[in-house]
Parts: structure tokens; sequence; C-alpha cells
């Protein structure tokens, strides 16, 4: 059987997680997320974010978290902001779309959406007499990990907030790899500068040890129409009859600090994998800090890699090379780290 690298959700949960599911599987409680556990997830992640009056909200998966908040987020006339090779945009099978919300893309570089195009963009959209014959831009989303394992800084992400405030958007980060990417090497930024930069985000369970489940946080709640929410997630069939499963599994993952162990974990033996590659000067196609990772491989090294392991064949190079790419999670064994450094260095 071969070695798996292809995601971060091949796994199930950790242990700390199925133990405590187990523990409370007889416990009897109130469904729809009005239970203890649930209640007390709520609040280790205010606590967390620094914001006591934050609502939060427990979804089961990330394309039903991105449509529920985009669809609560936009009237009707609006649309969203995303790099062109946003999740929303390339791999959600047209969600967003299916919910009457269009997606406006910008480039993205290297996953990441600039500031000085975002503003571009709008001066020249509000300059178009015909602008109201249009779809209105309300909101940009971004992601924390990319899809390319890219990170925003705290400037370039302040920098967008003011682009936003200056036009009246609102900002939605898409956390599923919101782990992997406050606990890389390279970012300057946490829980409550996330809460003061954004008006909804999600904290990702499902890619960082959870059996499934995202943490909607909505930091500024006064700010945001969310009489209806729940009724909205309802009606996207996101409401888990059994919400209990949803927070109990938030309640372990912040009752202390697993939540970012995992996250530590999976981006440490990205690095050892990243070490590898560049030890024999295997180049990447994107510089990433966190569990995905993007060597460019000749034919004769794909084809022997691809023998022994299991990876996602990211694009065709130019040169006939392919770019794929490595995926390590809270799970990710030294053994079988061991065994792909191994590899490596037969190349």
């Amino acid at each position: 059987m071969k070695i798996k690298f292809e995601t971060d959700y091949q796994e199930g949960a950790c242990p700390e997680i199925l133990a405590r599911l187990v523990q409370t599987n007889l416990e009897q409680s109130s469904g729809y997320g009005q239970d203890v556990h649930t209640e007390r997830a709520k609040a280790l992640i205010r606590t967390a974010i620094g914001k006591e009056n934050a609502e939060v909200f427990f979804l089961v998966g990330g394309t039903q978290t991105n449509t529920t908040v985009i669809k609560s987020l936009l009237s009707p006339v609006e649309g969203v902001i995303s790099a062109s090779s946003g999740h929303i945009n390339v791999h959600e099978s047209g969600a967003i779309e299916a919910t009457g919300h269009k997606i406006l893309t910008l480039p993205g570089h290297e996953g990441l959406l600039d500031s000085q195009e975002l503003e571009s963009y709008l001066e020249n959209f509000y300059a178009d007499p015909t602008h109201e014959h249009m779809v209105q831009p309300g909101m940009i989303y971004i992601s924390y990990a990319s899809e390319y394992g890219t990170i925003y800084s705290k400037h370039e992400l302040e920098n967008l907030k003011s682009v936003c405030k200056k036009y009246g958007l609102k900002i939605f980060l898409d956390g599923a790899r919101l782990g992997t990417g406050l606990t890389s090497e390279k970012s300057d930024l946490n829980l409550k500068d996330l809460a003061n930069l954004c008006d909804a985000f999600y904290i990702g369970g499902t890619k960082n040890g959870a059996l499934f489940g995202e943490a909607v946080v909505f930091p500024k709640p006064e700010e945001i129409n969310l009489k209806n929410f729940k009724t909205l997630i309802k009606q996207q069939g996101g409401l888990l009859a059994k919400g209990r499963l949803l927070g109990l599994q938030f309640e372990i993952l912040f009752e202390g600090d697993l939540y970012f162990s995992n996250a530590r974990h999976a981006n440490e033996q990205a690095m050892k994998i990243k070490a590898a590659f560049k030890k024999k000067n295997i180049p990447f196609l994107f510089e990433s800090y966190t569990n995905q990772q993007f060597p460019i491989l000749t034919p004769e090294q794909n084809k022997f890699l691809s023998e022994i392991f299991s990876y996602e064949l990211w694009e065709k190079t130019s040169d006939g090379n392919s770019a794929v790419r490595f995926c390590t999670s809270w799970a990710t064994s030294n053994e079988a780290i061991g065994e792909l450094i191994n590899a490596v260095e037969s190349l």
C-alpha cells in the first residue's frame, strides 16, 4: 500500500476527540447545538479571539460554510471578490453562484489578493457611469492559508482592510487551514488579529484533527444583521440535529493547546519534506511555509515517487515537468516522513 500525502483530512479524528466522543456517547442533550458542550466551545473560542460578544456558529464542512456565510453577508445585488485561484471559484462546483451571487475574480499572487489591485478595481468600477447595471462588489473572500499554502502578513491584511473600509466592503476569511496558517514560522498574525481585521472568519476543524466541523466567527455581530443566520444555516441544510458532535469537538480543540499543536505538527512535518527536496535542488512552484508543499518533478522523478507514495498532481509546467502537492496533517508520522526523505535522497 502506498504512503498517502494527498490531503490533510484522510485520517479520522485525533485521539483526544475520539476518547471524549466515546466517554460522552450516552449523554442525552438537546439538539441543534443547544447543549452544554457547544456553549462551552463558544465560550472558549470567544476567549481565544478576545471578543466576549462574538457570535459563533458550527457547521459541518467548508463549502457549506462558505456558501452560508457569503449568502448571509451579501444583498441580492452583490457579488464576492476572490482571487481567481480562490477555493470558491475553482473547487466548489459553482456553489456560490447557485445561491444567486456572482464571484468577481481578480488575479491571485500565489493565491493572495493584492490591496493595490483591489483598490484599482473598485475605483474603476465606481468610476464607470453604468456601474448600477453591474453586479455590485459587497465583500472580499480570502483564505488563510491559501490554496497554495501561502499566507498574508498582518500588514497585507491591514491594507486589504483599509481598502474595504473605504469602499464599504466586508472581509470574509476562509479558515479551512487556519491552524497551519497561524502556526507557520512566517506568520505574524493570531486569532485576536483576525477578530479585529475580519467581519467573519472560520476556524477549520475538518483539516486539523476533528472528524468534521468548522466554527464560524462573527467578531463584531453588532455590525452585521445575524437575526436569521441560524435559520439560513437550516435552509442551506447545515443545521446538524446532533449539534453536540460539533460543539464537543471544538470544546476539546480549544480547552488547551490541541488545535494549535495539531497544526504545528503538520507544519513541522511539511518543513522536513521541503528540506529534503531543496537538498536535492528540486524547485518548488510556490514558496509555502505551511503543510502543503509543491515540488516540481521531472517525469522520471514523478514515476519513481508515485510508485511508493500517493500525492496530488497540481499542474503541468511548460517544460513538461509536473508540479505536485505533498500534504501533511496532524497525524503524519515520523515513519512516513522518513520513508519519503529516503526516497527523495535516492532521486
